[in-house]
Order: structure tokens, then C-alpha cells, then sequence
């Protein structure tokens, strides 16, 4: 049974008109501008089933979606009724997300491209006329910038078309940018000098070293991880004491042959003495999980 709230009264006599295909398109046909109208094959209209309302929002507001068919393909048109007295002064940004709402739907149905969706509001308050704008862009402090902003293509950061000589000049971004630019590669030993380079600069800290390193391990293919932080740590100096620790915890505990022995032995006893070592040395958590193959419980067992 459908909870009893003030705008109960409201939300039904909407739905009992609206749900009726004949009676939405002549409120279709009477409200959209002829530009929008023109879009639109109205005899294509069809009900859809849910909403996009947040639950506390539901006594003050009803939604109807439609889809049709349009000129440039699939769209909807979704009508937003308002039965709260005093209107909201942000009412162009909630039908915004509604329309994003209704595009992503429309998206995780499988289909490919957006669809055009359509928003209404239907305004029975107070105050007359509406009181607030309808274009969601005038809600920024600069609606001219906010239209420039949005507007144009988002900004993309492709590391993949940028060269090496130029990311070494990327300061405190230059490692990681470097790093996660060539982690699919073989053999990370190609990059050791101009990692070097960089980490001589002192743009970044210790800690982000340590993770820097933390996440060469857990996603790159290198094949001599302890040899590659032996070389590095003679090269940095100022890190070179940590990586050097790293490197020959690597080396004392047999890492890589005592991980590929536990995988083919079962010799989990093994791999837990590993994970302790790795754990004491501070390597990272997920790292420790992945490169071992132990449970994250045993690791936390570890812990304590």
C-alpha cells in the first residue's frame, strides 16, 4: 500500500492523467516549444515505468518518463511535477541530473549513444510566475564561464602520447607519470636511469617513493625486482638506505623463488613467512596479498 503523505492528492491525480498515453501527448503538444515539438514523433510516445525522485523528495515532487522517437534517434521526455508551495531556487540543476538519470538508464539498457532527453517541469505554486531560472548553467556565480566550461571538450591527460623528455620535466608528477606510462612493458630496467633522474631531484618524498616502488611491484612485469631497487638505490642517495632495505629483504627471503616454490609445493607456511617479512619492511597491503597469493585475513592475522 502506498504511504499516505500531503502530496498523495497531488501525485495521484497526475499519474492518473499522465500515465494515459493520449492525455500526455496533448500536454506534450501544448507546453514544449515548437522548436523541442519539432524533434519529436509524438506518435511513437510511450509510458516508461520507474523514477528518479530520492525517496525524501517524493511528497514534494512526482516524475513521469517517456520515451519516443526523435529526429537524431532514441529520447525521452521526462516531465517533473512540483507540488511544494514555495519553489526551488536550484530546481534547472535537479532536472539536469534527472536528464543524466535518464540518459545513463538508457545507457546500462545497452545501447551506444546518449539519448536526448527532454526535461518539464510542472509548476503549481505560490509565487507567480516561476520565480528562478530554468537554465541550470545560470546557477554558477559566472554562467557565461560555467558555459565555456561546459561547453567544450573535457580535458584529457593521455600520458601515452606524451614523450619521456617532456614528462621528465613534470616535477612532483614526473615518476609516477613516467612509471604508469611504461608499467605494461617487460623489463622496467629500461627506465632506471631517468627514474633515477628524477627521484635525484627531490620533487617528491620519501613516502611516495616507498608507494612509487610498492606499486612497481604489484603491476609491472619486471624480472629482477631486487636487482632493479639494488641499481636505483645506488643512484639515489638521498632514498638510497629504504630502497636498499627493500631490495635485500627481497633478496634474503628468496621472494620470487619462494613464492613461485609455494605456488607449486602448496607450501603455504612459506608464503606466510614471506608476507611477515614483507609486511615488517612496509610494503603495501594489496601488493603483499597479490604477490604471495595468502588470504587478506591471514594477513591481518599477521598483524597481530
Amino acid at each position: 500500500m502506498c504511504e499516505k503523505t500531503a502530496s498523495s492528492p497531488h501525485d495521484a491525480i497526475f499519474k492518473t492523467f499522465l500515465s494515459r498515453v493520449e492525455t500526455a501527448r496533448d500536454f506534450i503538444q501544448l507546453h514544449l516549444p515548437p522548436a523541442l515539438l519539432r524533434l519529436c514523433h509524438l506518435n511513437t510516445l510511450k509510458l516508461e515505468s520507474g523514477s528518479f525522485l530520492e525517496e525524501d523528495l517524493r511528497p514534494y515532487y512526482s516524475d513521469m518518463l517517456y520515451s519516443l522517437k526523435t529526429t537524431s534517434g532514441a529520447g525521452y521526455i521526462h516531465v517533473l511535477i512540483e507540488h511544494q508551495s514555495s519553489a526551488d531556487k536550484h530546481m534547472a540543476f535537479r532536472l539536469m541530473r534527472y536528464a543524466i538519470a535518464a540518459m545513463k538508464r538508457h545507457l546500462d539498457a545497452g545501447h551506444e549513444a546518449l539519448p536526448l532527453v527532454i526535461p518539464i517541469l510542472f509548476y503549481q505554486g505560490r509565487r507567480s510566475p516561476y520565480p528562478w531560472t530554468l537554465n541550470w548553467l545560470d546557477g554558477f556565480n559566472d554562467p557565461q564561464l560555467a558555459r565555456q566550461v561546459y561547453s567544450q571538450d573535457f580535458t584529457l591527460v593521455d600520458i601515452t602520447t606524451i614523450p619521456d623528455e617532456d614528462i621528465m620535466q613534470h616535477r612532483s608528477m614526473a615518476a609516477l607519470t613516467l612509471i604508469q606510462k611504461h608499467i605494461r612493458q617487460r623489463d622496467l630496467a629500461e627506465l632506471l636511469d631517468k627514474l633515477a633522474s628524477l627521484l635525484i631531484m627531490e620533487h617528491i618524498s620519501e613516502p611516495q617513493v616507498v608507494a612509487l616502488v610498492n606499486y612497481m611491484l604489484q603491476t609491472s612485469e619486471t624480472q629482477n625486482a631486487t636487482l632493479f631497487l639494488r641499481k636505483l638505490a645506488q643512484r639515489v642517495p638521498r632514498h638510497g638506505d629504504k630502497l636498499m632495505t627493500m631490495a635485500e629483504q627481497l633478496e634474503n627471503i628468496g621472494l620470487m623463488k619462494g613464492i613461485e616454490q609455494g605456488k607449486i609445493t602448496g607450501e603455504h607456511q612459506a608464503r606466510l613467512q614471506i608476507a611477515q617479512a614483507m609486511l615488517e619492511n612496509g610494503l603495501d597491503d594489496r601488493a603483499i596479498v597479490n604477490m604471495t597469493g595468502i588470504k587478506e585475513e591471514e594477513l591481518q592475522q599477521l598483524r597481530h
